[in-house]
C-alpha cells in the first residue's frame, strides 16, 4: 500500500488519480503511524518552503520522514517534496529542509549567461536527459516532462543525479540516493513518460516489500 503525505501542500488529487490509473493501492495520511506502516511513501508539494518544513515539523512528520529513509522502504518526492528531501532552501529566507540528501535549493536567477532575461517560474514541458542508470528509469526512453517551478537544486551532486533538464540552468530533474526517489517536474501530468516513472517506482515498492529474492 502506497502512503501519500497529507500535510496540506500537496496536489493531492492528480497524484491519486495516476495511482488509480495505475490500479495501485494508496491511501491518505497526515498521521505519523499510518504512514510509517506504508510500503512505500510520496511526498507531494505545493507552495513555501518554508511553509511546508514547517508544517511536516510541526506534525512530527520530518522525523517519522527520517525514520522511513532510513528503513530501506522507497520514499518519492514530488515538485516541492523533492526540494524538501534537501538540506537547505533559500526560499524566504535560509530555511533548513529535510537532510536526506545533500545539496542546496536556490531560485533561478532569470538571466541568461549573456544577460538575456528569461521567465521565471520555469512552467512547461522540457527535455529530460538521462545522467546515469537508475531502476526508477528501467525501460525509459529519454522525452519530454511537465515543470512548474521557479526554485531548483542548485549543482547537484552527481552521485544522486539521475536525469536532468537545461532551463538556462542544469535542472536537477529526477535524483535518487539508496531507496530515496525525488523528481522536479510532476510525473503524473508528465503524460506516458510520467506514468512510466510512478509505475517503475510501484515495482520498486513491490520488489522493497518482497525483499531479497
Amino acid at each position: 500500500m502506497i502512503g501519500i503525505i497529507d500535510y496540506g501542500m500537496g496536489n493531492l488529487f492528480s497524484v491519486s488519480k495516476a495511482l488509480e490509473r495505475l490500479g495501485a493501492g494508496y491511501f491518505l495520511s497526515g498521521n505519523r503511524a499510518e504512514l510509517a506502516d506504508a510500503d512505500a511513501l510520496i511526498l507531494p508539494g505545493v507552495g513555501s518552503f518554508r511553509d511546508a518544513m514547517f508544517l511536516l515539523k510541526s506534525e512530527g512528520l520530518a522525523d517519522m520522514l527520517h525514520g522511513y529513509a532510513a528503513s530501506g522502504k522507497p520514499l518519492l518526492g514530488i515538485c516541492l517534496g523533492m526540494q524538501l528531501l534537501f538540506e537547505e532552501s533559500e526560499e524566504n529566507g535560509p530555511t533548513e529542509g529535510l537532510g536526506i540528501l545533500p545539496g542546496k535549493v536556490e531560485r533561478f536567477s532569470g538571466l541568461a549567461d549573456d544577460g538575456t532575461p528569461y521567465k521565471v517560474p520555469h512552467i512547461g514541458w522540457n527535455k529530460l536527459k538521462f545522467a546515469k542508470e537508475s531502476p526508477i528509469l528501467a525501460g525509459l526512453n529519454e522525452g519530454h516532462v511537465y515543470f512548474v517551478h521557479s526554485y531548483f537544486v542548485k549543482a547537484c551532486n552527481p552521485e544522486f543525479l539521475i536525469a536532468k533538464a537545461d532551463y538556462n540552468e542544469e535542472v536537477a530533474a529526477v535524483v535518487g540516493k539508496g531507496n530515496i526517489y525525488g523528481m522536479q517536474f510532476h510525473p503524473e501530468k508528465s503524460g506516458p513518460l510520467g506514468i512510466q516513472l510512478l509505475q517503475n517506482f510501484l515495482n520498486l515498492a513491490e520488489a522493497a516489500k518482497a525483499g531479497p529474492t
